[in-house]
């Protein structure tokens, strides 16, 4: 088949997340699988306008918020001509519209990772936060309730079915690389780790704080903080002793340094799923995470990690204090993270997602 897919962001794109991680995953195995596949995206400072990446035609337009206009330009001037049997709209809490403009017989399948919600308090200012939660994502959505969807979480199906959406599947996420087969060595001192965008919604305030309570416990232990963004300069404000600022690191040293710590801390406000605890658990580590859409869905509360309620950040500390003070929980924690890891390949999620599109144009 041939397919296209408008995504808000390519994985070379510096402000690439785990939507993009996904993105890339499943598309290159669709062409590794005989598929032919285009990827519509924003640009970006130093961008090519159009490149072959993983065997996929990489076509760039626009930026942050002109990328969803030129997605139209571009299908009328070009891809209605190339005869596509698929375009996959990507929703990245504003969704391409393309159900209002793609005519050419191609089906329609939209994505999405997860509903913006609290994101738009924390992301956004006062009345457009307003705005944004109340009406505009609802709003957004409301066109796409009669168009087959593709989710990675229950939670998100819930939320999306919960919108008036009729047809709603869930494709499970992949990991790239093997398991470890069994817990590996770990720091001399207790580390809990942060991994993610350093931004408001994903609260890493909140893991700083929380480690607050592991020093009066824990004095030697240490946080690390991998990963980078606009909120950095409130961390290293806020930061106390023991807490190390690693910035954005490549896969390879980003693994390492989780396979020493002893425990992920996860206080996002929301997750489409958390790709970062799944890496984790491959690499033997568990997780501590507040129990929101997406988290409850990768952590299996008392198994793979522990659930804190989210906001508690006293509760989230005492969560890391329990898990760092107890071994014998601590490594059966660990072990069944190894186990229930995998259980996931980025193979199964193409192939998922592929049976869902199969069936989608064959009603066609």
């Amino acid at each position: 088949m041939r397919i296209l897919v408008f995504n808000w962001r390519c994985w070379v794109n510096p402000e690439a997340g785990g939507a993009e991680v996904f993105t890339r995953e499943v598309v290159k195995r669709w062409v590794e699988g005989g598929h032919e596949v285009t990827l519509f995206c924003s640009g970006f400072v130093g961008c090519r306008g159009e490149e072959v990446l993983d065997g996929v035609r990489v076509v760039r337009a626009g930026g942050k918020f002109g990328v969803y206009w030129k997605a139209k330009e571009f299908y009328r001037k070009r891809f209605s001509k190339e005869g596509f049997d698929v375009v996959v709209d990507e929703v990245n809490t504003r969704p391409f519209f393309a159900p209002r403009f793609v005519c050419g017989g191609e089906r329609v399948v939209g994505l999405v990772h997860q509903l913006a919600r609290e994101f738009w308090f924390y992301e956004t200012r006062f009345p457009v936060s307003y705005v944004g939660y109340y009406f505009l994502e609802d709003w957004w959505l409301r066109g796409y309730v009669g168009v087959p969807m593709v989710t990675v979480s229950e939670s998100t199906r819930r939320d999306l079915l919960g919108l008036g959406f009729r047809r709603v599947f869930v494709v499970s996420e992949g990991l790239n690389f093997e398991p470890l087969r069994v817990v590996p060595e770990k720091s001399v001192v207790p580390v809990v780790v942060f991994v993610g965008r350093l931004k408001r919604a994903k609260r890493p305030d909140d893991a700083v704080r929380a480690f607050g309570r592991v020093r009066e416990e824990f004095p030697s232990a240490e946080l690390w903080v991998v990963g980078d963004g606009y909120f950095r300069g409130v961390l290293e404000r806020l930061a106390g002793e023991g807490v190390r600022f690693f910035g954005g690191l490549s896969d390879v040293e980003r693994r390492e340094l989780v396979r020493r710590s002893w425990v992920l801390v996860n206080p996002s406000v929301r997750e489409g799923w958390g790709l970062n605890v799944l890496e984790a658990n491959g690499l033997g580590v568990p997780c501590v995470g507040y129990d929101v859409a997406g988290l409850r869905d990768s952590i299996c509360d008392g198994v793979t990690g522990v659930l804190v309620r989210s906001g508690d950040v006293e509760g989230l500390g005492g969560a890391l204090v329990g898990v760092l003070g107890d071994e014998e929980f601590r490594r059966r924690l660990s072990k069944n993270a190894l186990e229930y890891a995998r259980g996931f390949s980025w193979d199964r999620t193409a192939e998922e997602f592929m049976r869902v599109i199969r069936g989608v144009v064959n009603e066609g």
